[in-house]
């Protein structure tokens, strides 16, 4: 069983898991099959970041489509106030952190509450994850 998930393919399901509102730890497991060096380290940064950059926009779209459902005024945990000040001040820009532990699922979930232009937060999502997973490659090949 560990075979079938410590590949690739796995990273691509650890990465997006993590970036849902669920729990995860994809970076350790980046960091593993980097050091182990039997997979192409484009393949590992494509499977890390596209995983993680699709578990955001289910994310971002769980938020549009929860906003059909309940006003704004609904967003009262202090984490959803807080990104939504910011992507209020900063737009689509602030999801350059979207990779950030506690806050970055806030920030999808907020941005699509709040309709920022999805293509805008597709690019500032993966330009974030992208250079997240690059520097843990860097720090472990």
């Amino acid at each position: 069983m560990s075979e079938l998930l410590l590949n690739p393919l796995g990273l691509f399901l650890s990465a997006l898991i993590s970036s849902t509102l669920l729990p995860g730890g994809s970076e350790a497991l980046l960091a593993w099959l980097v050091a182990s060096g039997e997979h192409p380290l484009w393949l590992l940064l494509l499977m890390a970041t596209v995983g993680n950059v699709l578990g955001s926009l289910i994310t971002w779209g769980m938020g549009y489509w929860v906003a059909h459902r309940f006003p704004l005024r609904a967003l009262d945990k202090p984490e959803h106030q807080r990104a939504r000040h910011w992507i209020e001040r900063y737009g689509a820009l602030v999801l350059l952190l979207a990779w950030l532990p506690v806050v970055g699922d806030p920030l999808c979930f907020v941005a699509g509450w709040l309709r920022v232009n999805l293509f805008a937060s597709l690019v500032a999502i993966t330009l974030g994850k992208l250079l997240r997973y690059a520097v843990i490659i860097g720090i472990f090949s």
